[in-house]
């Protein structure tokens, strides 16, 4: 926890996650968020989920393996997401910017992944939500992180959510919200991620 000054003049403790989820509206949070993405991607690797750039990790984050849709190697991205039943949602904003991610479009060519939360993989199917399920879901991805809206004023584009089902051959249904815890997007190099830490 960090501090602020109140009105008063007194010291009151301030969650690092309300401080992020403030900035997220601004150019050049995003623009950290970009430039820190592959940190991200190995501090959550190495901690198994628990800390980010941000800190403990306080916003339900997971990490989707792709397969790079040029390459047919394995990518990886660290994302925000809720959860829906037992499968996990993602919105593919890439920070605001007038092109898709490549994990998205990856997934658009090979929609079997790996999602990864605090350590434990499950295979998904990710397919892109319906009409009924954006008006239902697209408002728990932006109470999660209020940065997508100006996100999608900035990119000019529509955000494809994917809804990530668990692939049925036995393995756990995804933790909760809480728990967890490129022109075209060129898969040959690491990906931009779409959260803090896109």
């Amino acid at each position: 926890m960090s501090a602020e000054s109140g009105r008063t003049g007194t010291m009151r403790r301030v969650n690092p996650t309300d401080l992020a989820r403030r900035a997220a509206r601004t150019r050049w949070f995003a623009a950290l968020g970009r430039a820190t993405s592959r940190l991200d991607r190995r501090l959550q690797r190495a901690t198994d989920g628990r800390w980010t750039v941000l800190g403990r990790a306080h916003l339900p984050q997971l990490v989707l393996t792709t397969t790079g849709r040029r390459s047919g190697e394995p990518r990886e991205v660290v994302l925000l997401h809720a959860v829906d039943g037992g499968s996990w949602v993602v919105l593919a904003s890439n920070w605001g910017q007038a092109h898709h991610p490549a994990w998205a479009l990856n997934l658009l060519a090979a929609p079997h992944a790996q999602v990864t939360v605090r350590g434990a993989t499950t295979p998904v199917v990710a397919r892109v939500a319906g009409p009924d399920e954006v008006d239902r879901l697209l408002p728990r991805m932006r109470a999660i992180w209020p940065g997508y809206e100006a996100y999608a004023q900035r990119a000019g584009r529509e955000l494809y959510l994917f809804v990530l089902d668990p692939v049925s051959d036995g393995t756990a249904a995804p933790a909760g919200p809480g728990t967890a815890d490129s022109a075209d997007g060129s898969d040959e190099t690491d990906e931009t991620d779409d959260q803090p830490g896109g």
